[in-house]
């Protein structure tokens, strides 16, 4: 019973979401408390949401101050450069733009954090995405897959979860993936090619007569309509919908981007080359505390909030020496700070009682337990298919301390080596990084005034044919 329930606790969820019904803040609070009613623990929801709360306020507390410290780094310039050589390079060619979001997203990936390379993504890219009126969809989903194949680096959580859960060497599982997380990321690099095409196909080019001089240019003024920092034509097909609408396929998830392109949102002018906040003369002194705190997360020197709390003081600290500037840059950032924080205290409840009923682990268990008897040399086969739903519905820690070593034990007794199993359990973090149970997405869709749902419509499908696609070069090369 607890396994159907659990089922159609997630189903119901995902189904109100993408349809709009509820706000996911709203969902994730209201149909996990339902459900533990339904159940027949109602009595000790109180306890499974603060448990719940516990678990992820670490979280919460590493967002809050990484959302500070990342944008105030924004806004003193320090990422100026990287999305200067990107804006070069996609000029105001639609295909160009949703291949340079791949492309920034997988370098920015390599911190292994998925809420600062959503936040320098989004800030880099929303500005040209709603001048060109882009669907932000796109974006969004481009970018979530990037840093989902990206994630599964040492120093990124599921390689190391799965280290720990098995007692290998990270190095052991991850080296031998690298030609099929290769082969992942290249095919997100083609996805965005042709996601880019189709919009290309639907919006035509703009022309920027100045921006091989000053590619920047088509920040200024981001969406505050015609002939604010951009001139020139469309070539191609005439726009026809606003803000990224049209007719095409998408179109209805581009109209649902929570305004995602209206001509006066003036939001994320702030990467203009001329804004107040920078501070070139601290330029390599921010990039040397990046470079440090990165590092220090990295080695594990300190807890990862901890580490960014000390960040974020020292660079407000320093780069505005004025209190009422340092109040004036977290105000700037507090909507943010807000709104993820929210939704990851609202994402508690759900985990908690998910977890504290006994439902994810019926389910898990009745999945593992459904592996026919024959499919048992081919675990390595097996745990990576089941890493694409299980990672989207479960935890990284639930999936990689509760199944994995259930699927390890099941593959050894038909003589699989834990390793494979262990890197086969990686297959799913493309689609993992869309999860309403992942943090840093609600960073994303956040920022970029993405509704949830179209999100989620949008990437499930993409995500997890990157996923199969990681899956079968691991087949291929022999590594799984």
């Amino acid at each position: 019973m607890l396994t159907i329930l659990g089922f159609v606790m997630i189903a119901t969820f995902l189904v109100l979401i993408m349809m709009k019904k509820m706000t996911p803040m709203g969902a994730l609070v209201l149909i996990p408390a339902l459900f533990c009613v339904i159940v027949g623990k109602g009595a000790h929801l109180g306890d499974y949401v603060l448990k719940g709360v516990g678990d992820l306020a670490p979280t919460a507390a590493m967002l809050m101050f990484a959302i500070i410290y990342f944008g105030v780094m924004i806004d003193v310039g320090l990422f100026d450069p990287i999305v200067r050589v990107i804006l070069r390079f996609c000029k105001a060619d639609p295909m160009r733009v949703v291949v340079g979001t791949a492309i920034l997203a997988a370098i920015v990936s390599l911190d292994g954090d998925g809420s600062t390379t959503f936040m320098i993504t989004v800030s880099a890219m929303v500005p040209l995405y709603r001048r060109l009126k882009m669907s932000l969809v796109v974006m969004t989903g481009v970018a979530a897959m990037a840093n989902g194949v990206m994630n599964t680096l040492p120093w990124g959580g599921p390689t190391a979860r799965a280290a720990a859960a098995l007692k290998l060497d990270a190095s052991d599982i991850f080296v031998p993936m690298i030609p099929a997380l290769a082969a992942g990321l290249l095919f997100v690099f083609a996805l965005a090619y042709g996601l880019g095409l189709r919009e290309r196909k639907r919006l035509g080019t703009l022309t920027l007569e100045d921006v091989t001089a000053d590619p920047e240019t088509v920040l200024v003024g981001a969406g505050s309509g015609a002939g604010s920092g951009a001139k020139g034509r469309r070539k191609g097909k005439k726009v026809t919908g606003g803000a990224g609408g049209g007719t095409d396929a998408e179109a209805p998830e581009t109209h649902g981007a929570a305004g995602a392109a209206e001509d006066g949102d003036e939001e994320h002018q702030g990467l203009d080359p001329n804004r107040a906040t920078l501070r070139p003369k601290l330029y390599w002194f921010n990039a040397a505390l990046t470079i440090a705190l990165l590092t220090m997360m990295i080695r594990e020197d300190l807890p990862i909030p901890v580490l960014f709390l000390l960040g974020a003081a020292i660079a407000l600290t320093v780069n505005f020496p004025s209190v009422a500037d340092q109040k004036a840059r977290i105000a700037a950032h507090s909507e943010n700070v807000v709104n993820v924080s929210g939704m990851v205290f609202a994402a508690a409840v759900f985990t908690g009682v998910l977890t504290g009923t006994g439902m994810v682990e019926h389910m898990a268990r009745w999945l593992v337990d459904g592996i026919p008897d024959g499919m048992g040399p081919h675990m390595g086969l097996v745990t990576g298919i089941l890493s694409i739903p299980l990672t989207y519905f479960m935890s990284n820690d639930g999936f990689y301390f509760g199944i994995v070593p259930i699927l390890a034990e099941a593959g050894a007794a038909h003589g699989v080596d834990p390793v494979e199993i262990a890197r086969a359990s990686l297959v799913g973090q493309a689609l993992h990084m869309s999860s309403p149970l992942v943090p840093a997405v609600y960073v994303l869709v956040g920022m970029a005034k993405v509704e949830f749902g179209d999100h989620t419509r949008f990437v499930v499908k993409w995500a997890a044919l990157t996923s199969l696609v990681v899956l079968g070069a691991g087949l291929l090369f022999g590594i799984i």
